[in-house]
């Protein structure tokens, strides 16, 4: 008996849906643009760490820059650097940090999602999270990422609640638990997803 096997004829792409399917590269640009906010992020970061440096050994045009970014529009403006003001300031710079994390999910994740493979599987540097991750799961883990981020937004207006109107409060409260009423839904539906294709899978 023969062991050669019959070859598989390979399937031809028709043009259309070929072009159809390399318009995902019209998304390579924006995952450049989003590259180049990242940098933003990271300078701004950097200035603001070394203004509160600055601000804490006594620099004054560092003092004057850190108590202008905590001062809200109508509030008394501090006149020294104190508890609360280098917590509003920390609180910016983890803001940030949360952002930028943000940002490294949709680009790693949305390039490898809707544009192309990366081939990390074996790099020891790649996201434990990136090894199963699809549309559904990026969308939850970008909900997770924006109630972090809302939470620190949230915060900030709670250390400078005397500031606000109970309106703005009220009004940020609500959008915060908008978010988190969100999350949950959208994580609802994944795992009724995960479950109706599992059921179909056996």
């Amino acid at each position: 008996m023969s062991n050669i096997q019959p070859s598989v004829a390979k399937k031809t792409i028709g043009l259309l849906p070929n072009l159809i399917f390399m318009s995902r590269w019209l998304q390579l640009p924006l995952y450049l643009g989003l590259i180049l906010a990242q940098c933003v992020y990271v300078f701004h970061f950097w200035v603001e760490l070394t203004d509160l440096i600055g601000a804490v050994f006594g620099n004054a045009s560092s003092l004057e820059h850190i108590l202008d970014a905590v001062t809200i529009d109508g509030a008394v403006r501090p006149t020294k650097l104190t508890e609360a003001t280098i917590m509003l300031v920390v609180l910016g710079l983890i803001d940030v940090v949360m952002i930028s994390n943000l940002l490294i999910m949709v680009i790693v994740g949305g390039y490898e999602t809707f544009v192309s493979r990366m081939n990390l599987e074996n790099h020891p540097d790649q996201p434990e999270w990136l090894s199963h991750v699809n549309a559904s799961v990026l969308k939850v883990k970008l909900a997770m990422a924006i109630i972090g981020i809302s939470s620190i937004h949230l915060l900030k207006t709670f250390i400078n609640a005397n500031s606000y109107d109970v309106k703005t409060l009220v009004a940020q409260t609500g959008i915060h638990i908008t978010f988190l009423l969100s999350a949950l839904a959208i994580a609802w539906c994944d795992r009724i997803m995960t479950a109706t294709q599992a059921g179909q899978d056996h």
